[in-house]
């Protein structure tokens, strides 16, 4: 398999684009300008307000960037988000002081606990009035300081064209994550002398991307020495462009491979070795691997909490080979037996040949047994789900059948909860850049306006938002950009009537108390019953209407098929499909938060049985 297209390597640099030794005088504004096209920005999200105002100017003028006029900041965040998952870019947003600034905190934080490389660029007030407490002032350095890689107040329009190279290459480089810009109202307005190439100094930022040898050869001599190993793979694997080089190491070991929720689609859906997701709501194939194996082999991946379920519990008989970008993740959660700081793309690459020295040396692992008792466990244990009520749609079934329908080429964008965990169970992801979600914040409105900016930047490719009904309400605005804006994205509405994740905790630890998670109803209804028809609030078909794009509705499995199909064909405009769900379905397997992973349930109640001495 070859590295999919649309995802340069990390760190990968627009340098093309760039003026060469170019000397002119002009506003901060339009050197803000110049400086975007200079790294090769094209697409920048963003609404104005009063101090970015002056940088919407030059904007209105420029032929190599395109702004995109959103609803909301947070829409503007979570679109950047999406462009450079989707693209392997850096994506831009923009927005101005105070609360402009405020609303794009989520997308930031989003974007930093997923390693998404966005640049932020925020107006602030003038020079003289930073600390006063000025109309829309908020001190948004200090705000984003533990949620950024890196932030630059800039009062010096002298400044700007160098803070916009640096932020863009923070934000690509090592571990990819978001580098805010904030510049003052007054540096926007002055006169400056734009010069470019610029001369960059970052002594304190030297990312480490070669790997040590002697801890490739120790890797390699535990990789063919263990008898039961597991490729544990994470996020970082994506975003280093690695994925060929992944299955180059798979397939010359025969080990088994896991992929984390940010790191479906870096090795095949379909390929024998592929166990499935990790997790909370992982498969049970796979969260057993990782509890029986005897070497975690775990590349761009971080132990975090919801795939080692209890810590002190999680891998109890497994060494730990760890190789991450970042030095500050190896350790953190898991010692590692052996500690590899670099890139992934690098570091697989010098596994396949240190793997194949060992075998060249009379080395070679023998997994039989292991895959012998895997096999079993994908046969006995396989991601399923119950069938909904007679003439009820189960939400399992919606998204199984869009994934058969739309392929394996779409990109799919999700919200958080039950419907982004069934979507990461019954897509099957073939390809990297083709699964977008929030993994790390759990951000509700997330897949709406990153489906948005995956579309923008990827116009040629089919973009599907999976979202809840509760998701959808949050940021479904955007869609109205979409509409005027030529980005016709398909949006599939799991509508099940409640905040569903929510609602299958409660079902599960709160003795079925339905607290303030059915969506439908008010005060006078208790919510059990769902509305008739004719009642529902808000009536999704309308909204969609309302903003421009296309209303379908779906109730029955027998039409199922045809309302995709329906929606596939439909490309000049925004389509919007209202799924009315079985309310009563649930995500399962599940491991309960705060509990070890040896307690996985394959459904309610009923536990594995593994049958062997390591159960």
């Amino acid at each position: 398999m070859t590295e999919h297209a649309a995802s340069p390597r990390r760190g990968d640099t627009p340098a093309a684009h760039a003026p060469q030794h170019v000397v002119e005088t002009m506003t901060g504004a339009q050197s803000l300008i110049r400086s975007l096209e200079a790294v090769g920005a094209d697409t920048v999200f963003g609404i104005p307000g009063g101090a970015i105002l002056p940088a919407y100017d030059p904007l209105m003028d420029s032929t190599k960037v395109r702004h995109i006029l959103v609803r909301h900041e947070q829409g503007a965040g979570h679109a950047a988000t999406g462009y450079a998952q989707a693209t392997g870019r850096v994506g831009v947003c923009m927005a101005t002081s105070g609360p402009g600034a405020t609303n794009l905190v989520t997308p930031i934080a989003d974007a930093y606990m997923d390693s998404v490389p966005i640049v932020a660029i925020t107006g602030q007030v003038t020079s003289k009035a930073i600390g006063t407490d000025a109309f829309q002032e908020a001190d948004i350095c200090g705000i984003t300081m533990p949620i950024t890689k890196h932030n630059y107040l800039v009062t010096d329009p002298a400044e700007i064209p160098r803070v916009i190279a640096e932020a863009f290459h923070i934000a690509a480089t090592g571990r990819p994550g978001p580098v805010l810009v904030d510049i003052a109202k007054d540096a926007l307005q002055a006169t400056t002398t734009f010069r470019w190439p610029v001369e960059t100094s970052l002594p304190g930022y030297r990312p480490v991307t070669k790997p040590h040898a002697k801890q490739i050869r120790e890797a390699a001599k535990l990789l063919v020495t263990a008898k039961r190993p597991v490729l544990y793979v994470g996020g970082g694997v994506v975003k280093a462009g690695a994925t060929a080089e992944l299955r180059i190491l798979a397939e010359l070991t025969g080990a088994p491979v896991v992929t984390t929720l940010m790191a479906l689609g870096a090795f095949p859906d379909s390929h024998p070795q592929h166990l499935g997701m990790p997790g909370m709501h992982g498969s049970v194939p796979a969260v057993t691997a990782l509890q029986k194996a005897d070497l975690l082999f775990t590349l761009g991946a971080r132990f975090d909490d919801r795939v080692t379920g209890k810590l002190d519990s999680f891998a109890p008989y497994a060494k730990v080979v760890h190789a991450d970008i970042d030095p500050a993740e190896i350790g953190k959660n898991r010692p590692a037996d052996v500690p590899i700081v670099g890139d992934a793309r690098e570091v697989l690459a010098d596994l396949v040949v240190a793997v194949q020295a060992e075998f060249d040396a009379g080395h070679k692992g023998d997994y039989a047994d292991w895959w012998e008792r895997l096999d079993e466990w994908k046969k006995t244990y396989p991601v399923g789900y119950e069938p909904a009520p007679a003439g009820e749609l189960s939400p399992q079934q919606v998204i199984e059948r869009i994934g058969r329908l739309v392929g394996p080429d779409a990109v799919y964008a999700a919200g958080v909860g039950q419907h982004q965990m069934w979507s990461s169970q019954f897509i099957r992801f073939e390809k990297p850049g083709t699964w977008l979600n929030s993994g790390g914040a759990g951000t509700m409105g997330y897949a709406v306006p990153a489906a948005m900016g995956a579309k923008a930047g990827r116009p040629e490719a089919a973009v599907w938002a999976i979202d809840g009904d509760g998701c959808f309400q949050m940021t479904n605005q955007e869609l109205v950009t979409c509409a005027l804006n030529d980005i016709p994205i398909k949006v599939a509405v799991i509508n099940n009537g409640s905040l569903g994740m929510v609602r299958q905790w409660q079902t599960l630890f709160y003795n079925q108390r339905y607290s303030n998670t059915v969506l439908h109803s008010g005060p006078d209804h208790d919510g059990i019953e769902p509305p008739a028809q004719g009642t529902r609030i808000p009536d999704f078909v309308l909204l969609a209407e309302a903003m421009g794009c296309v209303g379908l509705r779906c109730e029955r499995p027998e039409d199922l098929d045809a309302v995709i199909k329906q929606a596939m064909e439909i490309n000049d405009r925004p389509v919007v499909i209202d799924f009315i769900v079985h309310q009563d379905a649930m995500v399962w397997p599940m491991v309960a938060a705060g509990t070890s992973n040896d307690e996985i349930q394959f459904a309610r109640g009923v536990r594995p049985d593994f049958g062997d001495d390591l159960d």
